[in-house]
């Protein structure tokens, strides 16, 4: 099929096309992988993902979190939680941990963020086989029990660890707005 010479001179008057412009390249790149934020992986628990680090009060109520790649060390990890705090809770006196925040790197970068806060590794006794409930320790672990309960926490679903810690947020105030609103009998 050929066409008339009046649309091939049609065709051949049209302008160039131009490349796309640089921020159009730049905005699919971030499609891609730029804004996915590198998972990392535990070798000591075997798992890829992000590591959620929770700090909560006597009750179990969420006073401060941070998530970061799994590859960070509990103690690194536990630092930085505690650097973040930015003097929100002066109240703080005793921080109990467990056994992967113990060593002299923990104890010495927490005297550098927070010097008035006593520190206690609660241990599992080395004679107890199987479960053993750890004083002080099951209301962290009943905490993210409760927070495991939402589906998006389940799972590492979110490519962003910022994106990440609002939806941990948005799950400790659910469980803060159905502590207020229990009635007792």
């Amino acid at each position: 099929m050929r066409c008339s010479s009046s649309a091939e001179s049609r065709l051949d008057a049209s302008p160039v096309r131009q490349p796309p412009s640089s921020t159009a390249r730049a905005s699919r790149a971030l499609k891609k992988g730029a804004r996915i934020d590198p998972p990392g992986y535990d070798a000591g628990k075997k798992i890829k993902g992000k590591k959620r680090h929770i700090l909560v009060d006597t009750q179990g109520l969420l006073l401060h979190a941070l998530v970061h790649p799994a590859d960070v060390q509990d103690r690194d990890g536990g630092v930085w939680v505690m650097a973040t705090l930015f003097g929100l809770h002066p109240f703080l006196l005793k921080l109990y941990a467990d056994g992967g925040y113990q060593g002299p790197a923990f104890q010495a970068g927490l005297r550098r963020v927070c010097r008035g806060i006593q520190v206690e590794i609660v241990k599992r006794c080395d004679q107890t086989k199987g479960f053993a409930v750890l004083p002080k320790r099951w209301i962290v672990e009943r905490t993210i029990a409760w927070l495991n309960r939402c589906r998006r926490l389940a799972k590492d679903w979110e490519c962003r660890s910022r994106k990440a810690l609002t939806f941990l947020h948005l799950a400790s105030i659910r469980l803060m707005m159905r502590k207020l609103t229990q009635t007792t009998i």
